[in-house]
């Protein structure tokens, strides 16, 4: 069966084809995923704008879906369901999307799967490798979301924990935006790191060890916390710039100690959540999990603990449709379709 996967929960427009392979072990093969990227339009504000971002997903809604169904080399016709972000995200993005994959499922009597945003992610990994080794414990982590999930069974998934201000990738955005290194900030930080000395700025690890009073349910020691991190880069860069503007080589040296102590709370909160829960697998996902320095540490600590570890390709790190076509198929096999009335929901719970 082919499924049709529609993505606008920030400022990617992107559709995309997904076939079932009748392969358990492998369960899905991509046959087309088209992004349209807002990266230019937005890179001038120095973040996503959302009015900006819903307008320009009308723009581009119709022509991607129709090159999505082009380079898969299928008609409507063809087609076995539609899936569709419902949240969480920006609501006039994600309504755009929920909109369109309502009507277009209505005009080709199509059955309508509502997915997920973090789920997709998590099913990027699938997508990419194949079912993973239960139980696994999944990183989700990106400019709105670090999240740690337990999966003990396909398709569902127990949050252990989560950030409690900033996300990981927002983080980035936002020391890349305070030293003037532009939008979108963590492939910026990423490539000056690997010049800099990761030890040349002392910077904090935050290590919380109660419960948030928001979130009773999860025990709290595994929750992440970056914007101390965010404050003392903010701090030393202000403290440097009274005495001239920094160096080249010191703004490397500024990335590479940010990023080391990033990557460490990740990672360091990834192994204990996994010898804690006696996982026989770990994955990142997530537009981070992009980052050079997490993934070559990821596999050489997984390698260390002879633990398998699983990641996306770069296409679908990125929010991408391919994956909310793939979260679309486990839904659907699983017989969850959405109402012809489903509407879209910011702040959708996992």
């Amino acid at each position: 069966m082919l499924i049709l996967g529609i993505e606008t929960s920030c400022d990617e427009t992107s559709a995309a084809v997904v076939e079932e392979t009748g392969d358990a072990a492998r369960p899905w093969a991509v046959r087309s995923n088209v992004v349209a990227s807002q990266v230019p339009i937005h890179r001038e504000w120095g973040g996503v704008v959302p009015e900006l971002a819903s307008r320009q997903h009308i723009r581009d809604i119709c022509g991607v879906v129709e090159r999505a169904l082009e380079e898969a080399g299928a008609t409507w016709s063809d087609l076995g369901a539609v899936a569709v972000t419902q949240g969480p995200g920006l609501v006039g993005s994600l309504l755009v999307g929920v909109s369109f994959a309502k009507a277009a499922a209505a005009a080709a009597s199509l059955p309508l799967v509502a997915v997920h945003h973090l789920a997709g992610h998590i099913e990027s990994l699938v997508l990419q490798n194949g079912e993973l080794p239960l139980p696994s414990v999944v990183l989700v982590v990106s400019g709105g979301h670090t999240s740690l999930y337990l999966i003990e069974r396909p398709g569902r998934y127990q949050l252990l924990s989560r950030t409690r201000d900033d996300a990981a990738g927002e983080a980035y955005d936002k020391v890349a935006k305070l030293l003037g290194l532009g939008y979108p900030g963590g492939p910026i930080v990423d490539r000056l790191a690997r010049g800099g000395n990761d030890r040349a700025v002392a910077l904090p690890t935050t290590r919380l060890t109660h419960a948030d009073r928001n979130a009773p349910e999860l025990k709290g020691d595994l929750d992440f916390s970056f914007s101390g991190l965010k404050t003392a880069v903010l701090r030393y860069v202000n403290g440097k710039k009274g005495t001239g503007t920094l160096s080249d080589g010191e703004v490397a040296d500024v990335c590479a100690s940010f990023q080391r102590v990033v990557v460490t709370a990740l990672l360091d909160r990834l192994f204990d959540a996994a010898r804690r829960y006696q996982a026989k697998s770990i994955g990142i996902a997530g537009g981070v999990s992009a980052n050079s320095r997490l993934r070559a540490e990821l596999d050489a600590r997984g390698g260390r603990r002879e633990l398998p570890i699983f990641l996306p390709s770069l296409a679908l790190a990125t929010d991408n449709a391919a994956m909310i076509a793939a979260a679309g198929l486990r839904k659907f096999r699983e017989g969850v379709l959405a109402p012809s009335d489903l509407n879209a929901d910011a702040a959708l719970a996992l």
